[in-house]
């Protein structure tokens, strides 16, 4: 959308904007809806010669409501109603822009009247009235005391004191936050994504220089894709602390949540690497698949450390030899999950029809993460949990020397 507080600017710079990005190859069917189809007639009063004949703007301006508009020029009372009389010219004789030939204005100057015209008629029936020219040759005619002049030998033709002009104008002028606007629409061409899209039309609006009071702004879809890429680091980190939380609560530790979320680096490098060879743009779909991928991944995490943490609590196994058994007892489980969710993601990767485009980079992100958290967290997983089962004893015995018997007087000493 570009906005101008001057619509001549606007209309001098769309058309521009407009024909730069035709040149790019990412967009196609580019179009505007500032049409300047339409037409405009300017009446200009020539000031010199109608101070000649007493006639004032005020005067131009009830002539030319007369002819164009409706004037109420009395109300009818009876005992149960009242009646409107509203004075208008015939229709033929409003149709174009001819009909400003035949208005008159009434001059104040007597001693520079033109010839008499004949001035309007009225009737009035059942509330209405309408106003007609009484010839070819006549007019509408005013004055400035009054809206409806009745001296006809004091008209003046309007073409002698003004003149008019035709111009080109927009057929429809839209408005955002009370400026000028026009809207410029665009597809995308095969093969490009919205995000090289928006990258190039940002580099059109830096080339073109635009002036200081137009703006362009990005609406619907390529506006949600860039709040989204400001967003969608926030949105992950949210994602994260959140499960974090969680875990945290339900194994009562510290350290072991951070084991299972050490499976979701490996996951996110097989999305973007899925995005990268399949040359799709990481968008909004692509990082909801992140989001949904977050979820899936860390169950391969639980699962194993779930089963070494209850195997060191119940039959008080060393750790190595905990986390070994679970590998070896919770692989089936891991790897039937895993395809479950794989080959459910398939037919949204591998897709077709209508809207298909929209769910590709969705099912992409999930086969991606899958397969490289798969290979890289059955061998991960295990060096992990190790290293941080070390640091947790180291963690507790520093905490056991600080807390010795003696460090402390005791009570009554």
């Amino acid at each position: 959308t570009v906005e101008d507080a001057n619509p001549d600017e606007l209309a001098l710079w769309v058309p521009r904007i407009v024909d730069r990005l035709r040149q790019l190859p990412q967009l196609a069917d580019v179009a505007s809806d500032l049409q300047n189809g339409g037409l405009q007639v300017f009446v200009d009063i020539d000031r010199a010669t109608a101070s000649r004949f007493g006639i004032t703007p005020a005067a131009v301006d009830n002539a030319l409501y007369n002819a164009f508009g409706q004037r109420l020029v009395s109300t009818i009372f009876t005992q149960t109603n009242q009646y409107r009389v509203v004075l208008e010219v015939k229709p033929e004789f409003q149709l174009g822009p001819e009909a400003l030939a035949q208005i008159y204005v009434s001059a104040a100057n007597p001693g520079t009247s033109s010839a008499p015209a004949a001035g309007p008629t009225a009737s009035a029936s059942g509330g209405n009235a309408s106003a007609a020219l009484a010839a070819p040759g006549a007019g509408v005619s005013t004055s400035s005391a009054a809206p409806v002049s009745q001296q006809a030998s004091q008209q003046v033709p309007l073409t002698a004191i003004a003149r008019i002009t035709e111009h080109a104008t927009p057929l429809l002028v839209n408005h955002i936050g009370q400026f000028p606007s026009a809207t410029i629409s665009f597809n995308l061409a095969s093969g490009a994504s919205l995000g090289d899209a928006v990258k190039e039309i940002e580099k059109v609006q830096q080339e073109i220089n635009l002036p200081a009071s137009a703006q362009i702004q990005f609406q619907g879809a390529a506006a949600a894709f860039r709040g989204s890429l400001a967003n969608e680091l926030w949105l992950i980190l949210a994602a994260i602390i959140t499960m974090y939380i969680v875990l945290g609560v339900l194994y009562e530790s510290y350290i072991h949540p951070i084991t299972i979320l050490s499976t979701l680096p490996s996951a996110g490098v097989g999305a973007l690497l899925a995005l990268m060879i399949s040359r799709h743009d990481l968008g909004v779909i692509a990082i909801i698949g992140i989001v949904l991928l977050i979820g899936i991944v860390k169950k391969n995490a639980i699962m194993m450390i779930d089963f070494a943490l209850d195997a060191e609590r119940k039959e008080g196994k060393p750790p190595r030899e905990a986390i070994y058994q679970a590998c070896l007892l919770r692989f089936r489980p891991i790897m039937m999950t895993t395809m479950a969710a794989l080959l459910a993601a398939l037919p949204l990767m591998l897709g077709w029809g209508v809207g298909s485009e929209l769910r590709h980079p969705l099912g992409i992100t999930m086969v991606g993460g899958l397969i490289v958290s798969q290979v890289l967290t059955l061998f991960t997983t295990p060096v992990i949990y190790l290293a941080f089962d070390r640091l947790a004893r180291r963690v507790e015995q520093r905490r056991g020397r600080k807390e010795k018997p003696g460090s402390a007087p005791m009570p009554g000493d």
